[in-house]
Parts: C-alpha cells; sequence; structure tokens
C-alpha cells in the first residue's frame, strides 16, 4: 500500500521528464494513485513524455488563460476520473522581459501575462478543479521562496509572492470544501522553467555551497515527495502552509 493508494490526482506542468511535474506523476503512480496530465501547446510532446510514466495516462488539454478550457475542465477530467483527491499546480511564465535584471523597465502587459499565468491561475485551477473534489482533497502548488529580492527573478519573485498570498486565501475559503491548500518551494534546479532565467547560473554557482544539507541541481525527487506527502492523508489539518524543499538555504540568512 502507496500513502496514495486510491488517491485521484490531476498533475499540470509535465514538459519534459526533468520537470518536479514529471516526478510527482511518477512517484504518485508508484504509491498507488490515479493521474490525468494536463498539457498546453504541444500536446503530442507531453503524451510522449507521459509514456515514460509507469503506466501513461490520459493527457488533456488546458490553457490557463483560457476560460472555456477552465470552465470545461472538470467534465473532461470526469471522462477519466470519476473525481479528484489531489491538483498539482505547476504552472508559471514570463515574458523574458521580466526577468533578468530588468525589474525597472518591464512593460505592464508583461508583468499582467506572468502574473495571470504564474498567479492568478492558481485560484482559476482550484475553482474549475472544486466540483470534482466533492470528499475534499488537497491542492499543491509548486512555489519558489517570495521573501527576499533574488538575482535576475525580478518580477516572477512578485509573481510567487503574489502566489504565497493566494495560497493563503485559498486555504481560507476552501477549507469548509475539506480541501487543504499548500505550497512547496523548492530550491533551485535546471527544468526548462529554469533554462528560461537568464542569468540563472548565479543560484546554480552558489546553492550548494549555502544549503546545510547541500543541493542536486538536477534532483526533482525531494520536491516530489514534498507535493506527495502534502496529498496524501498524513497532513490532515495543515493548510495555508509553504514548505521549504530547498536544502535549507532559506533559513539560515546566507
Amino acid at each position: 500500500m502507496g500513502i496514495l493508494e486510491g488517491k485521484r490526482l490531476l498533475v499540470t506542468g509535465v514538459l519534459t521528464d526533468a520537470s518536479i511535474a514529471f516526478s510527482v506523476a511518477k512517484l504518485a503512480q508508484e504509491e498507488g494513485a490515479t493521474i490525468v496530465l494536463t498539457g498546453f501547446g504541444r500536446l503530442s510532446l507531453v503524451e510522449r513524455i507521459a509514456k515514460r510514466l509507469p503506466e501513461p495516462p490520459p493527457v488533456i488539454e488546458l490553457d490557463v488563460q483560457n476560460t472555456e478550457h477552465l470552465d470545461s475542465l472538470a467534465d473532461r477530467v470526469g471522462e477519466h476520473l470519476d473525481g479528484l483527491d489531489g491538483v498539482v499546480h505547476s504552472i508559471g511564465f514570463a515574458p523574458q522581459s521580466c526577468l533578468g535584471g530588468n525589474f525597472l523597465n518591464t512593460p505592464w502587459e508583461d508583468v499582467a501575462t506572468a502574473l495571470h499565468v504564474s498567479t492568478y491561475s492558481f485560484k482559476s485551477l482550484a475553482v474549475a478543479c472544486l466540483p470534482l473534489m466533492k470528499e475534499g482533497g488537497a491542492i499543491v502548488g509548486l512555489d519558489f521562496d517570495a521573501t527576499k529580492a533574488w538575482p535576475v527573478y525580478d518580477w516572477m519573485g512578485v509573481a510567487k509572492a503574489g502566489l504565497e498570498s493566494c495560497a493563503r486565501y485559498l486555504a481560507r475559503d476552501l477549507g469548509k470544501h475539506g480541501v487543504r491548500v499548500n505550497l512547496v518551494a523548492a530550491g533551485p534546479l535546471r527544468t526548462m522553467a529554469a533554462k528560461s532565467i537568464p542569468g540563472f547560473k548565479e543560484f546554480e554557482d552558489s546553492w550548494p555551497e549555502k544549503a546545510p544539507l547541500g543541493w542536486d541541481l538536477s534532483d526533482t525527487v525531494p520536491a516530489a515527495k514534498a507535493c506527495l506527502a502534502l496529498m496524501s492523508d498524513w497532513f490532515p489539518a495543515t493548510t495555508g502552509e509553504i514548505v521549504h524543499v530547498d536544502g535549507g538555504v532559506h533559513a539560515i540568512g546566507a
């Protein structure tokens, strides 16, 4: 028996097998869950990556900026699962002008895109999935510590700060439905998202040295395990929380 035995999960953000979401999906299946993936844009790419999982799951299209996609999400997931016990939000995007030290010059249109996709979508996804969570459950989002102004992260850092606040408000409003809402703040990892950040090497060079536990930039499993734990029955009274999986860097002020 795995810790997610019998659980039904929706996992977003599986782009490559180097993504945190891929590790979440893989470990979730190994722990007994049945999953459905979402993809945006090149669905064939997500479907190809899905075949690398222990049991290739269905893949449905989801653009979190598309109201029709969100309004129909519960019905489309319902074609494969009779309900949901957990949802993983692994969605983030910011135009290049929002990153890399351009903070003072970024136009509002690009900031608005970053906030819509990376912050507001957490609420949108939660509301879209709520009809399938009649027995309660857990929603987990992927975060990056927003208590500091990091080099090169710029408006994405603002978006993550918004995500952290959004999670608290969702925790407040979804608690009456028996739905827990938490975030996992992972340290820097060599994912597709990281490759889009100009100057990411600054994190690569410094993080492993700063982390009391050390830090492997290629290992997405620790963050994935935290997501699974929060969706399991072992955290029945935890909501509005941010679990840091970063080797301890957030705690030491270095």
